[in-house]
């Protein structure tokens, strides 16, 4: 039996979730979801959408949608509904969890990896961010927490952009690139999303794709044939014989060593990172997985979520490998085209993890 795709929606007090899940259940799409409330008391869908006081835990929506509200184990509400909806009593073809305003997506991500039956059951589709454009600066220099929903997204939907100005809107964007260069981030209103780009994601799936913002990268046309690493504090150049340094705090050329006062980006130290390592040469695979297993073992708890397409040395094919904090997965992916690169990218997001110690330990697994 085909997985049921799980969407994980997230997002700061305010942000908007509650409106959006209003519109994906109360309208009339013809699909079967079942949305779990993954709540402390803290914000809840207002009863009068759910249309009844029924203190029971599982409720049917007018248009075939249900809703349950969880206040314990996450892992316990996804086995009841599964062994409902084999006997027939509760249909539903998807799920959206919505986690409170300071959850951490983290753990929920987890239960899908580390119990069997659930995830002989489910298939974590994608963590859906929101982000309120207005208190966003706000939020993200005050709790970790939403810097954390940023770095674990695979979409962000900004709320709220109308409450600020253009130049706010780019500063926030180019902000939450640096945080988190794999989501793209586009502006919703009033939960005014088409579902097309709510499900069916496919952001959490081994797929052969690593999707980069350009932006991040600003490097395209420098082909030098040799490994890059990437830094993320400027957007220039610096050939260091061996490889291209990228910082992406400043978007223009200067020489080497001079500083760079552009106003027009504010400089924000956040302690969620992401950077991003490509090399030409093949990885040799017993190196490379000694080296992750090390590094997710010492650094996995701030390891939010790390992707990477790889060139390894003794298969046609390309690798794909994904993790979020502690729990990695690989799998081989299609083969090599003929007329393609074979270049290995990755990229890991995280909190205040040491890049020189995994840029370092990387090059050491190229063969």
């Amino acid at each position: 039996m085909a997985l049921i795709p799980v969407t994980i929606l997230t997002g700061f007090l305010g942000s908007g979730k509650t409106t959006l899940l209003k519109r994906v259940l109360g309208e009339s799409h013809g699909m079967k979801i079942a949305v779990i409330e993954n709540e402390f008391g803290e914000e809840n869908i207002d009863t009068d959408i759910l249309k009844t006081e029924s203190k029971e835990q599982i409720l049917q929506m007018s248009n075939g949608c249900i809703c349950c509200t969880i206040r314990e184990d996450l892992r316990e509400t996804l086995q009841l509904l599964a062994a409902k909806r084999r006997k027939g009593l509760v249909e539903f073809e998807r799920i959206v969890i919505e986690t409170t305003g300071l959850a951490d997506p983290g753990p929920v991500a987890q239960t899908f990896f580390m119990d069997d039956e659930i995830a002989e059951t489910y298939l974590i589709d994608s963590i859906i961010t929101l982000v309120d454009a207005k208190h966003a600066g706000q939020q993200l220099d005050d709790r970790q927490e939403a810097r954390r929903q940023v770095g674990f997204a695979d979409q962000i939907f900004l709320s709220k952009t109308d409450l600020v100005s253009e130049d706010e809107k780019h500063a926030l964007v180019h902000r939450l690139k640096h945080m988190n260069p794999r989501a793209p981030i586009r502006a919703v209103h009033f939960g005014e999303v088409p579902l097309s780009e709510v499900f069916d994601l496919r952001g959490f799936n081994l797929n052969a794709k690593l999707d980069i913002d350009p932006d991040f990268l600003k490097e395209d046309g420098h082909d030098h044939g040799h490994d890059h690493v990437h830094d993320e504090h400027c957007g220039h150049d610096h050939d260091h014989g061996h490889g291209h340094v990228h910082d992406e705090h400043c978007g223009h050329d200067h020489a080497h060593g001079e500083s760079c006062n552009h106003p027009h980006h504010h400089h924000h130290d956040d302690d969620v990172k992401s950077f991003v390592y490509r090399a030409d040469r093949p990885f040799d695979p017993a190196r490379l997985e000694d080296f992750l297993g090390a590094i997710v073992n010492i650094y996995g708890p701030r390891m939010l979520r790390y992707k990477g397409v790889l060139h390894m040395q003794g298969t046609e094919r390309k690798v794909i490998f994904q993790g979020v904090h502690q729990l990695m997965g690989s799998d081989l992916g299609p083969q090599w085209a003929e007329d393609e690169k074979r270049q290995s990218k990755m990229v890991f997001i995280g909190i205040d993890l040491p890049q020189d110690i995994f840029l370092q330990g990387l090059e050491q697994c190229l063969a």
